[in-house]
Formats: structure tokens, C-alpha cells, sequence
């Protein structure tokens, strides 16, 4: 009986090791993934709850409340192309076109605007909170 070379025992155990270390990486790559995915959801859910106190205090100043409605809608936007999520990309892009979509020229639409704010707000962060679990 011939014995092994003695580069099949290092050849092993450096293969040994390179499975090991991928495994690993592929393990710590997933648990840093769902921390992104939950930082995103909790974001999402954030702009929307900080766009809707800013529009209930608007009720007097229609420019102000168009542009909280735009720049909430253009955070979750951008939140949006961010998303690795495939169900948060889509709910966020659907919230954020809502918001932006909203017109608010007088105080008339500044009512209306506050009111769809407030009716949907709850369905929006369920949407959300739905597209992240």
C-alpha cells in the first residue's frame, strides 16, 4: 500500500475550509439581508406616519401640505429604488404614488387631502407592514 502524497491531506483541508467559510458568509449575508429588509420596513412605515403628522397640521397652508404630501411620496419613492424586497418595492412605490397624486391648490383640497390622509394612512402602514413579513 502506497501512502498519500502528502498534498491530498492540504488539498482537503484546504477545501474543508473554503466550505466553511462560504457557508459562513452565505449565513451572515442572509442574516444581514433580513436586518436590511427590517430597517426598510420601519422606514416605510416611519414616512409615512411622519407625513401624515405633518399634513394634519397644514390644514391652513395648502403650499406647505402639496409639499409634505410630495416629499413623503419622494422618501418612500426613494425608498422604494432602494428596496431589495420585491413586495416592499412594490407597496412603497404604490404609497408613494398615492401621496405624490394627491393635489392640494386651495383650502377646500387641504381638507379633502387631510381626510384621505387620515382615512388611509392605516391601510397604507398594513400594506407596508404586509409587504415586509
Amino acid at each position: 500500500m502506497r501512502p498519500l502524497p502528502r498534498r491530498i491531506p492540504v488539498l482537503a483541508a484546504s477545501v474543508l475550509a473554503a466550505v466553511l467559510v462560504t457557508t459562513g458568509c452565505s449565513e451572515l449575508q442572509e442574516v444581514s439581508q433580513g436586518i436590511d429588509k427590517a430597517q426598510e420596513c420601519v422606514q416605510a412605515t416611519g414616512i409615512v406616519t411622519e407625513t401624515v403628522s405633518k399634513v394634519s397640521g397644514l390644514l391652513n397652508d395648502p403650499a406647505a401640505m402639496e409639499q409634505a404630501l410630495n416629499e413623503g411620496g419622494a422618501k418612500l419613492g426613494d425608498l422604494a429604488d432602494k428596496a431589495a424586497n420585491t413586495s416592499l418595492k412594490e407597496a412603497a412605490e404604490g404609497v408613494s404614488n398615492t401621496l405624490e397624486g394627491i393635489n392640494v391648490t386651495d383650502a377646500n383640497s387641504a381638507v379633502d387631502a387631510a381626510q384621505k390622509v387620515a382615512t388611509d394612512s392605516a391601510r397604507w402602514v398594513q400594506q407596508l407592514t404586509e409587504a415586509c413579513g
